[in-house]
């Protein structure tokens, strides 16, 4: 959305109108990042608003000029540059979603460095402690936002008190309200019908008649226990009717839908007043085959060796799972295990008791159904012991979800937070990275084309129960046609510090983005430290902390602590080594992955060495004692 700017209405102190900051040369931006500055993390499910507040307090001579650009969550905030006036002030409201980090930059034709005299972050909440039960808030409170509902008396508590119910709702119960009735006809509702409806649990009558909605008629209307009149009517909607809101129909449901829908043999369509003879444009029969093949297929064929050592192989099919063994294997979404820009992630039981992680795409979402679309697509086709496997999936109209194999442990950014007191070893830091690298190796020289992962961090890496390392989260990946794997381009990629400083600047990705992020995961094994600290009120990026250390020669004092120096010094070294190849600052001597996972390799071997070594030295020293300058054997 455009910024909101205005010309000193917040009539800001005199305190903040006096001071600025600015850093020390024209080149250098402005930056705040929120996770890395304070704590908790904020809730990536609210809307927040930025507000900025700029003042030029330094009077310019000569006709100089000084020029900012915004951005925010990667966003450019302005349709032009801001030019700041002598001692006019500035406030420019800015509304984003989930996280906050913004940049502020001079441009290229100004003449002095950014600045910045105050912001301020307000999280908006529609409402405080509603009263209504909060499964059913959340869910009209979506449905309001989804549909852009304006409706004047649609503010506050959607039942209490009764007298100011908003427009439409019929509630239940004084202590604890249900939404038990929901009419939105003639709501200029247009769209899909949305997910969030299937949330009113205790929705009896549904009326969204004469609207502009479009789309498939979803199953899931039909798994409202207590739903027992719903008029979709006067509507754009296309396809059959499914054959479970069929089976509702012929029993307890009164279903009123238009005379285009669907062809239905059954004696109760008469008796339900429904009548379906399906009329539908081949061209409109095609436009929905393609949307639905373009969700699952991917648009470039990635053909995988089936000779090559570790590179898994192909498997063409997944099982599908309809909404309704979803919400079997889920419990009915009991346990949340993760959550993302796409939506949540779910615990789940197969039939067999297999575990399974379920990741829903949240219909809200926009930014999350390009990621889970990518990565869709990919998981569909790529296998490899490396990567998270794809069970299976669920498309059912706006209900969409990924079924994945249940990783135990977790991620690697949890092992390796101050806060976990299972301190991994030496050794295995080694074998994740080791994993890793294969998983990699595999992306990008096994796969042809080649495929950028492009977030590739400790939180997109996965532990099974045994430790074994596997890259999750394809959401940002690419596929690009051709050697060098090299792509101009304009859309964002990547976590603030794990981000190869070349792309940001060039917009050119390839291989060497990812071999930048991971010589960024090497330090975090190395140091027991997150690639971002926070320190005397400014954030230090782990290489500027590393490598004048490494630079003296000093490696005992990066490596993690929490080692207890029980590591080969000769492995360290190498593993630092290797790292620092990665994040070399030209991209172009940044080594191969396959090169890094030999090197890898004979990092661990090292290690294996020296704990052998370790080993025969404690026989000999149990087995004999020293005399003096005699080593004599023990008496047995």
């Amino acid at each position: 959305m455009d910024p909101e700017i205005n010309n000193d209405a917040y009539k800001l102190p005199s305190k903040v109108l006096r001071s600025t900051a600015q850093p020390n040369n024209v080149s250098h931006p402005l930056g705040f990042i929120y996770e890395y500055t304070y704590s908790p993390p904020l809730d990536k499910t609210y809307e927040y608003y930025v507000y900025f507040h700029f003042n030029e307090i330094e009077k310019l001579s000569g006709g100089k000029k000084r020029k900012i650009n915004i951005t925010v969550n990667y966003k450019p905030v302005l349709s032009q540059p801001l030019v700041l006036d002598y001692l006019k002030p500035i406030t420019l409201n800015y509304k984003t979603q989930g996280d906050v980090w913004f940049n502020i930059s001079a441009t290229s034709d100004s003449d002095l460095p950014p600045v910045l005299n105050a912001f301020e972050i307000y999280q908006f909440i529609t409402q405080l402690d509603s009263p209504t039960d909060a499964q059913d808030v959340g869910a009209i409170m979506d449905i309001k936002s989804s549909y852009e509902v304006n409706k004047l008396s649609w503010q506050g508590d959607p039942c209490l008190p009764k007298q100011y119910a908003w427009e439409g709702l019929v509630c239940k119960g004084d202590t604890i309200p249900r939404i038990t009735s929901l009419n939105l006809s003639s709501s200029k509702l247009t769209g899909e019908i949305n997910i969030w409806f299937s949330y009113l649990t205790e929705l009896k009558f549904l009326d969204l008649s004469n609207n502009e909605l479009e789309g498939p008629l979803p199953e899931f209307l039909a798994h409202l226990p207590n739903l027992k009149v719903l008029n979709l009517t006067g509507n754009k909607l296309s396809g059959s009717i499914p054959n479970a809101l069929k089976k509702k129909a012929d029993s307890t449901l009164q279903l009123s839908v238009d005379d285009y829908l669907d062809t239905c043999n059954m004696r109760s369509c008469k008796k339900k007043n429904i009548v379906v003879p399906i009329v539908a444009s081949l061209s409109a029969l095609i436009i929905i085959i393609l949307i639905s093949l373009g969700f699952w297929i991917f648009k470039r064929q990635i053909v995988v060796p089936s000779n090559s050592k570790n590179k898994g192989s192909l498997k063409s099919k997944h099982q599908r799972f309809s909404y309704t063994e979803i919400l079997n294997i889920t419990d009915n979404f009991k346990t949340i295990i993760g959550e993302g820009g796409f939506g949540k992630v779910y615990l789940g039981t197969l039939q067999d008791q297999t575990q399974v992680a379920i990741k829903m795409l949240s219909p809200s979402s926009m930014q999350g159904y390009k990621e889970f679309q990518s990565e869709a697509q990919l998981l569909t086709i790529v296998h490899h012991r490396n990567l998270v496997s794809l069970i299976g999936y669920c498309d059912e109209g706006e209900i969409k979800a990924l079924i994945y194999e249940y990783m135990a442990n977790g991620n690697l950014q949890q092992h390796l937070s101050v806060e976990n007191s299972n301190v991994l070893n030496w050794t295995e830091r080694l074998n994740i990275a080791v994993d890793t690298a294969y998983g990699l190796d595999y992306l990008h020289n096994g796969c042809k084309p080649p495929i950028m992962h492009r977030d590739l961090k400790p939180s997109n890496i996965l532990l099974d129960e045994n430790l074994h390392a596997k890259i999750a989260d394809f959401g940002l990946s690419r596929a690009f046609g051709n050697d060098d794997a090299s792509h101009i381009s304009t859309r964002p990629a990547g976590t603030f510090g794990y981000a190869d400083p070349e792309f940001q600047r060039s917009g050119n990705t390839n291989k060497k983005n990812d071999i930048f992020s991971f010589g960024i995961i090497l330090f975090e094994l190395i140091t027991g430290k997150k690639a971002l600290e926070r320190s005397y009120e400014e954030n230090i990026h782990i290489l500027q902390w590393v490598v004048p250390i490494i630079k003296a020669g000093n490696i005992q004092n990066i490596m993690d602590s929490r080692l207890q120096g029980e590591f080969s010094i000769n492995s360290a070294w190498k593993v630092v080594e290797i790292a620092m190849s990665c994040v070399s600052q030209n991209a172009v001597e940044r080594p191969d992955i396959n090169q890094i996972l030999v090197e890898l390799n004979e990092c661990l071997s090292l290690e294996m060495v020296q704990r052998n070594n370790g080993r025969e030295r404690a026989i000999v020293e149990i087995t004999s004692v020293n005399l003096g300058s005699q080593t004599a054997p023990l008496a047995r």
